[in-house]
């Protein structure tokens, strides 16, 4: 008899989101992430593919397979897969004469066309040799072309398969051998069913946690939008039709567009706002000249989604995704390029505010209820029946930023000389954006199909001319990068009057009582504690036990002094970062007002 009480020893449940990317997964639509590296100089497929067997096991999700619940009851599970070979994951090819880019592209777009056996471990590498006409690379370098499936990774998890790859020397690293395991044999289906029996039966008692989650952040985010005088962020399915936004075919075309990261960062100093700020304003130009050359530019706005890590410092080394996702305005409806970064930075800031009013959490724990089987199946009758071509897009498409190390990396003694990255399309969201960037190179990677963007050669370009007309317009306003010279001690002189205000009158009344910090950074950097309790006080010092810190440079936080610029409307444009209890951040900000009145 088999004991169904006891736990199979390798099953490992899968998490909701996890198990999105499987429910979305149709025969037009494979659900992997993908990359492209190319080294410098010679790597043998031979010395490639030891160099995996090495160190395959730092990195479990790769030996692991999938496991169906019979009759789709619920999501698959993980299992050690007792059968693993690395033969059907690795793989060699190489690009006939000349070995040039378009070959090289091309290659790569076959590649990432072609869907990943769910019978085996998710993931597949293909060594590549030939890239003997590309400019900038020597001739004779190799590159690597790899896929794993989204259910096993998220961009930041991803890091781990890189960390496992690459040395940051030319020497490899040495890597302790895997210790000694034996694989217990796949669990059969009545040990599947009764294991999911105990699952749905628990499942139930993490509703009434779930509901209050979102009935507080619920009260956060009404709390918010009552205080701030931007609009709230966009809704799904609020998106402008466009051409982006049909049926797509099963074949891929992919290429990339490299910036000089030093230039990206210093057109996000030169305007105070972020990297991804002017990523997405650079993409938002490359759209709106795209859409407009075809006379299909729409009068609102497009829509992307941007997805958002939720990944704590706890979750750091788990795999699995850990994201959550906003939606931003890309502005493509204002024509003067700066005018639109400035509208992306507003964007972006209030989409970030309420993902830390909502918690992002809750909506990633909100998938653990979807049923699996009901859920695969919508997906697959969505995509047969072409509805994305009858209603308004849930977005235009999806632009996400993946940051990489900056420093250079070494496989087996070759060096890395660039990382680009893919990643799914689907059904009404034909075009896939993935940033990425490596040792002082971004790469922005555009992702389709021909069924939508035939032409996407001619996008790619646009990408590099949006990037030169947004730093050409940037350069034209002579902007400093440090800002105006402030006058001595004015930052000072505004705390100061504020404290003399709270030591003159100690029963003022104020909306707001416990200790709050506050940071100015720029020309005048200092941290202050505002200590509204029994006993109150305001002292130019820092704190650990603040229920609130707030940053702020110095020329933003003179203008708010000055009452030229409102506290929510500071925060809702990102020009004052808040950690903590954004209600308790709300009274604070009127404690501000009163004690500068």
């Amino acid at each position: 008899m088999i004991d169904l009480l006891a736990e199979h020893p390798s099953l490992q449940e899968m998490s909701g989101l996890d198990a999105a990317f499987l429910y979305l997964e149709t025969p037009s639509t494979p659900m992997h992430v993908s990359g492209l590296s190319i080294m410098e100089g010679t790597l043998t497929f031979d010395r490639f593919r030891q160099l995996l067997t090495d160190r395959l096991h730092l990195v479990p999700v790769l030996t692991r397979r999938l496991v169906d619940v019979p009759m789709g009851l619920d999501k698959p599970y993980w299992i050690d897969d007792p059968d693993f070979n690395l033969d059907w994951h690795v793989h060699h090819s190489a690009l006939p004469a000349p070995g040039d880019w378009g070959q090289l592209r091309s290659l790569c777009s076959r590649i990432f066309s072609q869907p990943l056996d769910r019978s085996r471990p998710l993931w597949e590498m293909v060594l590549v040799e030939g890239l003997d006409s590309i400019p900038q690379i020597p001739p004779g370098s190799v590159a690597v072309i790899n896929k794993i499936h989204h259910a096993c990774i998220d961009g930041m998890s991803g890091a781990d398969i890189v960390g496992m790859l690459f040395d940051v020397t030319r020497e490899p690293r040495v890597i302790e051998p895997p210790k000694a395991k034996v694989h217990a044999q796949a669990p059969t289906d009545m040990e599947v069913l009764a294991h999911t029996a105990k699952a749905l039966v628990s499942r139930p008692k993490k509703l009434p946690r779930l509901f209050a989650d979102a009935a507080k952040a619920f009260g956060r985010a009404t709390a918010l939008a009552k205080a701030a005088p931007e609009a709230p962020p966009t809704l799904p399915f609020q998106a402008p039709p466009t051409p982006l936004n049909r049926p797509i075919s099963s074949n891929r075309l992919w290429n990339v567009a490299l910036l000089e990261l030093h230039r990206v960062k210093r057109l996000k100093r030169l305007m105070g706002c972020t990297v991804n700020d002017v990523v997405l304003a650079i993409c938002a130009g490359a759209l709106r000249n795209y859409l407009e050359s075809k006379g299909q530019l729409p009068n609102e706005p497009l829509v992307t989604m941007v997805p958002v890590s939720t990944r704590s410092k706890a979750e750091k080394n788990t795999m699995g995704n850990q994201v959550s996702a906003m939606f931003i305005q890309l502005a493509t409806n204002i024509k003067d390029p700066v005018e639109r970064l400035r509208r992306i930075h507003t964007n972006a800031s209030v989409g970030k505010t309420y993902q830390g009013a909502v918690g992002a959490k809750n909506l990633v724990k909100a998938t653990e209820f979807v049923p699996f089987g009901l859920a695969g199946q919508a997906a697959r009758a969505y995509s047969r029946s072409q509805l994305a071509q009858h209603h308004r897009p849930i977005f235009n498409c999806v632009i996400t930023n993946v940051p990489g190390p900056q420093v250079p990396l070494y496989l087996n003694g070759s060096q890395l000389l660039a990382q680009m990255g893919s990643a799914p399309i689907l059904d009404g969201m034909g075009l896939m954006l993935v940033v990425t960037s490596y040792n002082g190179v971004l790469a922005i990677s555009p992702t389709s199909s021909p069924a939508v963007m035939p032409d996407l050669d001619d996008f790619n370009r646009m990408l590099w001319e949006s990037a030169n007309e947004l730093e050409a317009a940037i350069n034209a306003l002579g902007l400093s990068e440090n800002g105006p010279e402030i006058e001595a001690g004015a930052v000072k002189a505004v705390f100061d009057a504020a404290k003399a205000k709270l030591d003159a009158q100690p029963d003022l009344e104020l909306p707001a009582t416990g200790v709050y910090r506050f940071e100015v950074t720029g020309q005048q950097a200092q941290v202050w504690t505002f200590r509204l309790e029994e006993t109150r006080s305001l002292l130019a010092e820092d704190t650990d036990d603040a229920i609130c810190s707030m940053r702020m440079g110095d020329h933003d936080f003179l203008k708010l002094a000055a009452g030229k610029l409102d506290g929510p409307g500071a925060f809702m444009s990102g020009k004052l970062k808040v950690k903590g209890d954004i209600k308790a951040a709300i009274g604070f900000g009127q404690v501000l007002a009163k004690l500068a009145g």
